[in-house]
């Protein structure tokens, strides 16, 4: 009893390493054969070959099974792994083929029914051009004579605002009765023309407008040019509120240095304070 209790641990340490032994001996699969299972997999997958070269498929399947197998002859391994996707690639060209042959076949029966029908076609072919050529002239037409129309309603509506025509656009003059003398704020019983701006301008919104403010001699130089700015700005703003955009208003004061008429009356004054609108005849480039 005590020999063969003195022997058993010698007999576990003994197990223990043939255990041990056995694990650092264990062979893992071939390197590549992931590889060539991914290619066998993605083959057996593809819906338009999967069916078409069944023997080669099961003959590439078998040849990776072989070439998963581990194996401590690194040769032996090598070869199988090459056998294997050699044997992958000739099915999927197997099914490749049956398919391209398949879809070619196809194709000159559709072609075969496509001659018999191309006298038809054709006709079908001009009758529809001839459509569209009538189609085009009824819409060069119609597009003729809504520019026309445009054109003409756009003359109506600069006629309405009493503006005239000049190489720098259409200028509307408003008068002196916009403001009380001396001051920049707008008189609420004078905004009609002003009205009737605004709505040109919300309406042609590609148009945009440089507004100027003018005064007589009367006074300082310098108290005009001020006067002058302070009115165009009045005028700017009342333009905004009626919602055109402050980026298609420019406004300056030219003060009494723009005169249309001498100072030497007061009639002639009269005239020399205002303010002008001056509208782009030419649509903006947008932005």
């Amino acid at each position: 009893m005590k020999i063969l209790t003195g022997t058993t641990p010698i007999l576990v340490l003994v197990a223990g390493v043939m255990t041990l032994s056995a694990c650092s001996s264990k062979v893992e699969k071939p390197e590549g054969s992931y590889a060539v299972r991914q290619k066998l997999t993605a083959l057996q997958a593809d819906p338009n070959l999967a069916n078409r070269a069944v023997l080669p498929v099961q003959q590439a399947a078998t040849a990776v099974l072989a070439a998963e197998q581990p194996t401590k002859d690194k040769a032996l391994a090598m070869y199988r792994v090459k056998l294997a996707d050699k044997k992958v690639e000739i099915a999927k060209a197997v099914a490749q083929t049956s398919y391209l042959d398949e879809q070619y076949k196809t194709l000159g029966a559709q072609q075969a029914g496509a001659r018999l029908d191309s006298r038809t076609q054709e006709a079908d072919a001009a009758r529809y051009e001839a459509k569209l050529a009538r189609q085009d002239a009824t819409t060069a037409q119609a597009e003729s004579e809504l520019a026309r129309q445009q054109a003409l309603e756009l003359q109506q509506q600069i006629a309405d605002l009493n503006a005239k025509e000049t190489e720098r656009g259409w200028v509307v003059t408003l008068g002196d009765v916009l403001f009380d003398t001396g001051r920049a704020e707008l008189k609420e019983g004078s905004l009609n023309n002003l009205s009737k701006l605004s709505g040109f301008l919300n309406r042609y919104q590609d148009r945009t407008v440089q507004i100027e403010g003018h005064t007589d001699s009367i006074g300082s130089s310098e108290s005009n040019q001020g006067l002058s700015e302070r009115r165009a700005n009045s005028v700017r703003r009342y333009l905004e509120a009626q919602g055109i955009a402050s980026n298609r208003l420019t406004a300056r004061g030219l003060g009494e240095h723009a005169p249309v008429s001498d100072n030497d009356s007061a009639a002639s004054r009269q005239q020399n304070r205002r303010v002008e609108v001056i509208i782009a005849n030419t649509a903006a480039a947008p932005l």
